[in-house]
């Protein structure tokens, strides 16, 4: 199973190999801005599974903290992915950039101590006050 997806310019694309995890729902500050939203939507990626079919040129990166990389298209600004220096053979896609129709759903939501205090979550997934799976 191949899902495949792109940045906003089509400079960037690139296929996830395999099936893909769920969604996870971000609400940190930091999600927050580098979205322009008031979440993320990530779904966790080996790195092995991943690979880039066009664009490698137009990537950059920005570490937002310190072992934490943001990757983006350099020409439209999509985020593409985010990784931590600690765990590099994961990637963290941002769900928004895949071609749908997808085989997955959301999981939960994490940091919701510092979501947006103008968004309201309405449905019943679970709900983490900092990182997914600690209560």
């Amino acid at each position: 199973m191949k899902t495949t997806g792109h940045c906003l310019c089509g400079e960037i694309t690139f296929e996830i190999d395999g099936e893909l995890a769920s969604i996870e729902i971000c609400h940190c500050s930091q999600c927050r801005r580098a979205q322009g939203t008031a979440f993320a939507t990530n779904i966790p990626v080996a790195a092995s599974q991943f690979r880039l079919l066009t664009g490698e040129d137009s990537l950059s990166s920005y570490e937002s903290s310190p072992g934490k990389e943001r990757v983006f298209c350099r020409r439209c600004g999509s985020p593409v992915f985010s990784r931590r220096a600690g765990l590099p053979d994961n990637l963290r896609v941002r769900a928004g950039l895949l071609d749908g129709p997808l085989a997955t759903t959301l999981s939960s939501h994490a940091f919701t101590d510092s979501k947006a205090d103008w968004w309201q979550i309405t449905d019943d997934l679970p709900r983490f006050p900092g990182v997914r799976g600690q209560v």
